[in-house]
């Protein structure tokens, strides 16, 4: 949705993709180039800035293991204020703005302002990851369905919210954003569920920048295998029969 009203900015939501700065769509390059304010997450490669112009004010939004990170409250009124005063901003996401990447959130903001906005879809971390590392998600031998599922879900919600039983005779590939931190307690719930302990599993770690990892497991021992390597964010987690049918 967008619509243009009055002397007000535009707000473009936009997915910078998975790390590799070739990945990002035509449309987001273009987006980036009428930027006046760039907001932008720390997943976000840094070489996609310079399709900003010199007069672009560029913001990183912070890391979160590394110092304050702006609240999302913050960034909401970040985008609001600007636009009230006639910028065009970008508000750059790693991956796709609306697939776990709190999209939802800024754009109820952005409409109850009433500011104009677009959304550009974004290439997801599971989609490159998986072609990264030579898997079909949806194998026709192996996979007619694909779930992806949240690690990490809001502080406020209890972790038996999510259906590991229903989960785990989920017939297709599972892919798990934010689950390098909770690995034990999800792959515990899909074996409790009856998901086979030998299920492959294969962890993507930056899929699609120059340091890509990654490491093939099963579901029995993914947990022990990403403490025993010390594995940490950003990976996902690919959990079914086409993981462990991999070319690379």
């Amino acid at each position: 949705m967008s619509a243009m009203a009055g002397k007000r900015g535009m707000v473009f939501l936009v997915g910078a993709g998975p790390g590799d700065p070739n990945l990002i769509t035509l449309r987001g390059v273009q987006c980036l180039a009428l930027a006046d304010l760039v907001l932008y997450d720390y997943l976000v490669n840094p070489q996609l800035l310079e399709h900003a112009t010199a007069k672009a004010e560029l913001v990183s939004l912070g890391h979160s293991h590394g110092g304050r990170g702006m609240t999302q409250e913050e960034v909401n009124a970040r985008m609001i204020a600007a636009a009230h005063e006639g910028k065009t901003v970008v508000r750059l996401k790693s991956g796709d703005p609306n697939l776990f990447g709190r999209g939802a959130e800024e754009l109820h903001e952005l409409s109850a302002a009433g500011i104009p906005y677009e959304v550009v879809p974004g290439i997801t971390a599971a989609l490159a990851a998986a072609s990264h590392a030579g898997i079909s998600l949806t194998h026709r031998e192996y996979a007619s369905a694909v779930a992806f599922v949240t690690g990490h879900q809001r502080d406020d919600k209890a972790p038996h919210e999510l259906d590991y039983n229903g989960l785990a005779i989920f017939p297709g590939t599972l892919v798990f954003y934010m689950g390098m931190t909770t690995a034990r307690h999800w792959s515990k719930a899909l074996l409790g569920g009856g998901r086979p302990g030998s299920t492959p599993v294969t962890i993507v770690r930056r899929a699609t920048w120059p340091d890509q990892q990654v490491y093939r497991c099963t579901l029995e021992t993914v947990a022990d295998a990403i403490e025993r390597k010390r594995l940490r964010p950003p990976a996902v987690i690919i959990v079914g029969e086409v993981a462990g049918v991999g070319n690379m």
